[in-house]
């Protein structure tokens, strides 16, 4: 075991971390959501290199935050691009033990925010994919959609306790 791993132990168990991260999503829902964060730091990292070529401090300031946001979802998703930063193996360990839901508004209020301090088309296509990464996590937190034999049973149920409700005060109303 090296130095780092005992540093960080998180780092040193990715099997647990994936084994908490999982929450019922597929392999390929996962790399989907994983290559859609890779997608969109590369996405904000350009648009957010491009709005900082401007005298407008709100673009820049719009354009800082977009680069962040970038940095943030390579680490987060991707930590084999930020390979010599010391802490990426830790901060993407604790990222993947993270739920779905948590993710999910993370990263879309990471790309809320830089489109809320300059409305423009550089922010707002830049910022689209790593909201889209945000809206694919909260998908998968609500899970998966039931079959329909289940769905019907419990329509089944419904539908004979409000006919127990309707004849009980018929049955109260005739006494």
């Amino acid at each position: 075991m090296s130095s780092q791993d005992e540093q960080f132990p998180a780092a040193a168990a990715p099997e647990a971390a994936a084994a908490s991260a999982d929450e019922g999503m597929t392999w390929w829902y996962r790399w989907l959501c994983r290559i859609a964060g890779v997608i969109g730091g590369m996405s904000c990292a350009c648009a957010g290199l491009w709005n900082c070529v401007t005298i407008n401090p709100l673009n820049i300031a719009a354009g800082v935050w977009m680069m962040l946001n970038a940095f943030v979802l390579f680490l987060c998703e991707a930590p084999f691009c930020c390979q010599f930063i010391e802490f990426a193996n830790a901060v993407s360990a604790r990222a993947d033990q993270l739920r779905a839901w948590q993710k999910a508004a993370f990263y879309c209020g990471m790309a809320v925010f830089p489109v809320m301090l300059s409305l423009t088309l550089t922010t707002l296509f830049g910022n689209a994919i790593a909201f889209a990464t945000g809206v694919l996590y909260g998908l998968s937190a609500l899970g998966k959609k039931g079959d329909a034999i289940s769905y019907a049973r419990i329509h089944q149920q419904q539908k004979q306790m409000d006919e127990e409700k309707l004849t009980g005060t018929l049955e109260g109303q005739a006494l």
